[in-house]
């Protein structure tokens, strides 16, 4: 991780990305056939997605939070067909 001298307290953010459930899924399907393959068959769902970890400084977790969520909704998802959550904490 890049550590720069800063005033402001750091925060670290997981965003979880996925595919909004009326989306079809065409690469977790092809791993659900691929796991099927290597003798797991039972799997009845099996959906990709991605997480994305920011680090960051800012002047409080209210602030921090406001701009991942803009970060999420405008650049790390597709809110067309995606939904995302956010898993933020303060780094000590």
């Amino acid at each position: 991780m890049y550590n720069r001298p800063s005033a402001l307290p750091t925060y670290a953010a997981t965003v979880r990305v996925s595919l909004r459930p009326s989306v079809l899924d065409p690469a977790g399907e092809a791993a659900r056939a691929c796991a099927a393959r290597l003798g797991v068959c039972r799997i009845h769902k099996l959906r990709i997605g991605k997480a994305i970890e920011v680090c960051l400084d800012a002047e409080s977790e209210a602030s921090a939070r406001q701009q991942l969520e803009l970060l999420s909704d405008r650049l790390l998802a597709n809110p067309v067909i995606e939904n995302w959550d956010l898993e933020l904490h303060e780094v000590r």
